[in-house]
């Protein structure tokens, strides 16, 4: 046996896990047995590749059960080098942007001049700042567009908290624009390469790996199309409506302002949110509009047949 050889516990130190996971992957067959040297175990390099390959992979969110199966292909050599290719693709940057640094007597100076911890604390919590180690007062700005994007809205006079609350949900809707794009794609596309029951040969992973290459940029640029079409349709209508303007013709979209009660639109608010709260009331309205035209149309009826039954 060549080069260095280590103890269960100094293996353990050396990868950052411990003897009981060790003795767990033995036993579960993706982590190769100790040669024995004498009365003691000995371990090798070998095992501390291994080690840091299954971590790695257990990162990347496979299960154990996969990862016996691709060590296995490697193992016999099928490799691994197209799959960790495509994950390594699927799992690179879907952006052009490049993260910055800010202070946070910076942050201030962009939104008005005065530090707003809560503000700072929302924004570490939404992502949109991260923490340095060892600094408070230093920050990762993932996305600096977006970053840009709410000092704009802020000079423009909108709260911060406003902002937050807005970016909260607009992010669930985009997820969900995303899991369907990817769902889309996965039925249409990678379905031949991830069958679910075996991981793809490196051919398959290999070209699977340059399609995402190429549909990468398709998702943001279908949705800036078709956000551009939405506020072409819409701004104009939605400005001349709280102008006061009239479109010349009735439609299902033609809003009127009418008073509700402070205490109502507030509770209504608690219930589904400022951003919903316009769309619950009107859906509200309209269900008991239904209701009552039901009613009518089942009291019209009971008449009827009672006029018919008399003598």
């Amino acid at each position: 046996m060549s080069g260095p050889t280590y103890r269960i516990e100094d293996l353990a130190h050396l990868t950052g896990t411990t003897v009981r996971t060790i003795r767990a992957y033995q036993d579960r067959g993706v982590l190769p047995r100790p040669e024995r040297r004498g009365r003691a175990n000995a371990y090798t390099d070998t095992h501390v590749h291994r080690l840091r390959q299954i971590a790695d992979l257990l990162d990347r969110g496979y299960t154990l059960a996969s990862i016996k199966e691709l060590l296995e292909a490697h193992d016999t050599g099928r490799g691994l080098g197209g799959v960790l290719g495509l994950v390594a693709e699927v799992d690179g940057p879907w952006t052009d942007e490049e993260p910055a640094r800010i202070t946070r007597d910076e942050l201030a100076d962009r939104f008005g001049g005065t530090s707003d911890d809560a503000a700072i604390a929302r924004a570490v919590e939404l992502g949109v700042l991260e923490p340095v180690p060892g600094d408070a007062d230093v920050f990762v700005v993932p996305s600096p567009q977006e970053l840009s994007v709410a000092v704009e809205l802020h000079a423009a006079g909108v709260p911060l908290s406003a902002i937050a609350d807005h970016l909260r949900e607009l992010r669930a809707q985009v997820e969900h624009i995303a899991s369907r794009f990817l769902e889309f794609t996965t039925e249409h596309v990678f379905a031949r390469y991830l069958d679910g029951a075996h991981p793809p040969s490196d051919a398959d992973a290999a070209e699977a790996a340059s399609l995402v290459r190429r549909l990468r940029p398709l998702a943001r640029h279908t949705l800036d199309a078709e956000l551009a079409r939405a506020m072409r349709a819409l701004s104009s209508r939605h400005l001349l409506r709280h102008l006061g303007g009239d479109t010349g013709e009735e439609s299902e979209d033609e809003t009127r302002l009418v008073r509700i009660p402070a205490r109502t639109m507030r509770a209504v608010e608690a219930l589904v949110g400022v951003e919903q709260a316009g769309t619950f009331v009107a859906l509200a309205a309209e269900r008991e509009i239904r209701a009552r035209a039901l009613d009518r149309l089942a009291s019209n009826g009971m008449k009827g047949k009672n006029v018919d039954q008399s003598p």
